[in-house]
């Protein structure tokens, strides 16, 4: 494994940093919401913190507009943390980077949290908040027939897993799927995992951890809402973008699920970027590739958008 010189910056930036069990979910949660954001997020045209209503209770979500002018794409997007942390606060610089890179509007999702709330309630709330936009986009001003859903990584295993779900029960229409390091296995043999063991920011005992929390109360997962990769057919799915880095353990999860959409005759792009550790989108200001990642994808997601197709 080699980190690229200002990834291996960014790692060493964090000191030591002890296993996830270690420290306990508290102090990680605490961790990554009291991180500074930085100050050159991109500017947005406006903001507005609001709640999709259910009848459980309300989904909060944030909407990120680049710009004003109505009936612009639209991205539903599912922020990482391995189900168990994050928010639609500390994931904000990702959202802004994509809703700026893509100039598309951004909804994003603070879905429930395990193990408080067990799965499945957190593709429940990614769906029904993708289901609400799509339903509600005069109100929003947004184009439905440009609807993306967008996660990075247990989010992507989220944005794959309300693609399934539309597919197979007829629901709203997406028109793309971006995978970002996406968490949607559970194979622990997959050769990244074994390799990459011990690799900075996520290690394969992290992994474990926070599915030891998830799986509390909810059981060990056998559907493919929960893990989209024990899907038995991805034919009929929306194009996707699957992004990796080169030192990620859960590397090989997105880039087999990405040759299997291929072989579905799935339009895919998947593209591994060397030197990268997981998560590195999330602070894309931190490293160059991160910024090309954000660029590429943007720039993808503009071509789809400007030249929509039927799948």
């Amino acid at each position: 494994m080699r980190l690229d010189p200002d990834a291996a910056t960014r790692v060493a930036s964090f000191g030591e940093m002890k296993p996830m069990r270690v420290r306990g979910l508290a102090a990680v949660r605490e961790a990554i919401e009291s991180t500074l954001h930085p100050a050159n997020m991109p500017s947005m045209a406006h903001i507005e913190d609001c709640a999709i209503p259910r009848a459980s209770g309300q989904i909060p979500i944030r909407i990120y507009r680049p710009s004003t002018e109505s009936g612009r794409p639209v991205l539903v997007y599912f922020h990482g943390g391995g189900l168990v942390m994050g928010s639609n606060h500390s994931f904000e610089p990702l959202a802004r980077a994509i809703a700026a890179e893509s100039n598309a509007t951004v909804v994003s999702v603070d879905y429930r949290l395990a193990p408080e709330h067990p799965p499945p309630a957190q593709f429940e709330d990614a769906y029904w908040a993708t289901a609400w936009v799509a339903d509600h986009a005069d109100r929003l001003g947004v184009d439905p027939a440009r609807l993306a859903v967008v996660g990075d990584s247990a989010g992507g295993s989220l944005a794959a897993a309300v693609t399934l779900e539309a597919r197979d029960h007829d629901g709203p229409a997406i028109c793309c799927q971006v995978l970002l390091y996406p968490g949607l296995d559970r194979d622990m043999g997959a050769p990244s995992i074994t390799a990459l063991a011990d690799a900075p920011m996520l290690s394969v005992d992290d992994i474990n951890y926070m599915h030891d929390l998830v799986d509390n109360g909810a059981g060990a997962p056998h559907d493919h809402y929960r893990v989209p990769a024990y899907a038995a057919d991805l034919s009929g799915l929306p194009p996707a973008i699957v992004v990796t880095g080169e030192c990620d353990p859960v590397r090989d999860w997105g880039e087999r699920y990405a040759v299997r959409l291929r072989d579905a005759r799935v339009q895919t792009t998947v593209t591994r970027y060397p030197g990268m550790y997981h998560g590195f989108m999330m602070r894309s200001d931190a490293t160059a590739r991160g910024r090309l990642a954000i660029a590429e994808v943007g720039g993808l997601l503009r071509a789809k958008f400007a030249n929509p197709l039927p799948f």
